[in-house]
């Protein structure tokens, strides 16, 4: 079974509140997109790996590469208008000829290799499955008068990624055009008909967005 993963990296990093976009943010001494395609190429070496990054930013990642020494094979192509528009730039990179395709953040970099192994044997089988973890908090719904009420934690899952589908799958799913619903890969699944199955994430697979999680992703490592 041929392996794929599109490794979208299109964030100016504004919530970090620095000028490096976050994906190129070092944490212990490496840049966090590194170490998100290192997680992948230490799954399986053998995985196509295609890194979606804008236009702008490519010169600037190709010097890091330089500079940190880094070979791990991959393609690059060009990160679109929105997520939607990038993974799908991603996908024209990937032949129609079957194999399964796992969309990931490229600044997750601490996804277990359990889960990415447990998303691509359940994919091959179920053809839609996503990452999740339990609410721990208290959940409260904001209603359209403006006052909000508890709702049932245990009826809501945290999402991660990889999203891992069957290739015909999820460019058919692609093949539709953009609405704002678009959310994430599921979302656009969903929205062709297809059933979206549910696998235990892990729960170091923070998404790095703001300062906080630089600092918990130090604690990590």
């Amino acid at each position: 079974m041929e392996k794929y993963v599109i490794i979208v990296a299109g964030g100016k990093g504004l919530r970090m509140g620095g000028d490096i976009p976050k994906q190129f943010v070092p944490i212990n001494g490496m840049p966090v997109l590194m170490r998100t395609i290192e997680a992948f190429y230490g799954y399986d070496p053998q995985i196509n790996i295609i890194l979606v990054l804008p236009s702008a930013h490519q010169a600037y990642w190709k010097g890091l590469c330089e500079e940190y020494h880094f070979c791990i094979p991959y393609q690059l192509a060009n990160g679109g208008e929105t997520r939607f528009h990038s993974v799908k730039n991603g996908l024209a990179l990937i032949p129609s000829t079957g194999g399964v395709v796992g969309v990931h953040d490229g600044v997750r970099p601490f996804v277990a290799h359990s889960v990415i192994k447990e998303c691509y044997e359940q994919a091959a089988q179920l053809q839609a499955v996503v990452p999740v973890t339990e609410v721990v908090e208290t959940v409260r719904y904001i209603r359209e008068d403006g006052g909000s009420e508890t709702v049932p934690r245990d009826r809501y899952k945290l999402v991660q990624t990889p999203q891992v589908f069957t290739v015909d799958l999820l460019k058919k799913a692609y093949a539709q055009e953009y609405i704002p619903l678009f959310t994430d890969d599921a979302s656009v699944v969903e929205h062709c008909g297809a059933t979206v199955h549910l696998v235990k994430g892990n729960r170091e697979n923070i998404k790095l967005t703001t300062p906080f999680d630089l600092k918990v992703a130090e604690a990590l490592l």
